[in-house]
């Protein structure tokens, strides 16, 4: 599960946020989804948008239009945090053109109205997530909806889905040299196809993924700051300047607001 943002300063209570794995029918397209929420009376914050390798779909209830959100290298800020309540929804490469029709490589480090992208469907989503009810009863909707709308024949070039797949697991392949050998082409075959199914090079998307797995070794309550290496970094300097170089945050700042969370319920 990929952490899309966070608040760019500390707030005066946990930022709070439920997350869950789709059904296994989903998993090709979707990585997850969550609930999201600020609390009561929380003044609007900077917030800031972290290197992710896919798209997120983003529903807020508090009158931000829907949107998608490209992936992005390096964190990016906003003066205020738009969206307060609500549910985001993330994206495969795969997902994205089978929901959308439209290519991941046309959001990379952007973001698209909704509307822009499913036409009335963005409003009945919203609608429909808005309605009073329980986390679980939207992450339900979520999943009638998207396996409704989803149109795998929509979906990108098989190999490079492969080849994306590979770099999330966490024993991926060492060089991208090596991961086109394994898929039988040439690196620059490779190289080309992430360039058109992802917008970002497959040396990117190997970068953004380890940076992902130290997020989700950090969330966990128990975590400490030195797990972090074993993620893929040859030692500590290693992992130090990565983190500053794609989120301008040292691991300590970093680890402190990932921890930082209450964690919803329902």
């Amino acid at each position: 599960m990929s952490i899309h943002s966070l608040p760019a300063q500390r707030q005066a209570e946990p930022y709070e946020m439920i997350a869950r794995l789709p059904p296994p029918h989903l998993r090709p397209y979707v990585l997850g989804w969550a609930g999201f929420r600020a609390r009561v009376g929380e003044p609007a914050r900077p917030s800031r948008m972290l290197p992710l390798n896919a798209a997120t779909l983003i529903v807020d209830f508090t009158g931000m239009g829907p949107i998608v959100t490209g992936p992005r290298a390096t964190a990016t800020f906003s003066a205020h945090t738009p969206w307060r309540h609500g549910v985001a929804v993330g994206l495969t490469p795969a997902g994205m053109a089978a929901l959308t029709g439209t290519p991941l490589r046309e959001v990379a480090g952007t973001t698209a109205r909704l509307e822009d992208l499913l036409g009335t469907r963005a409003e009945e989503l919203t609608g429909r997530l808005i309605e009073p009810g329980s986390w679980a009863d939207r992450f339900s909707l979520l999943e009638q909806r998207l396996t409704a709308w989803l149109r795998p024949h929509a979906g990108p070039n098989d190999l490079i889905m492969r080849a994306w797949w590979r770099l999330q697991e966490p024993a991926g392949p060492a060089t991208i040299g090596a991961l086109a050998g394994e898929l039988g082409v040439s690196r620059r075959y490779v190289e080309l196809g992430f360039r058109r199914v992802v917008g970002l090079s497959p040396k990117t998307v190997a970068r953004i993924t380890r940076f992902q797995r130290t997020l989700d070794t950090w969330r966990r309550p128990s975590a400490t700051l030195d797990e972090a290496v074993a993620c893929g970094y040859a030692d500590q300097p290693h992992l130090t300047r990565e983190i500053r170089a794609m989120t301008q945050m040292s691991p300590k700042q970093l680890f402190a607001f990932v921890q930082y969370t209450d964690r919803l319920t329902g």
